[in-house]
């Protein structure tokens, strides 16, 4: 599993209440809406991460 490194996010009220509104119909905490958006907008311009070697799933083979 990755690391996650806390940092403050400045945003102005109703985007946040927007997200966590949006959050709450997707059964997700609002950091969690807010990471799942960064990286759908990461990914649609090519830009997400790569999984490094520690990061992906143990098969049982």
């Amino acid at each position: 599993m990755s690391k996650k490194k806390a940092f403050a996010l400045r945003i102005n009220e109703e985007m946040l209440n927007a997200i966590e509104k949006w959050a709450s119909d997707e059964f997700r905490s609002t950091n969690g809406q807010i990471e799942y958006l960064l990286m759908q907008a990461l990914k649609k311009a090519n830009r997400h991460p790569r999984q490094s070697n520690n990061d992906t799933p143990k098969s049982d083979n």
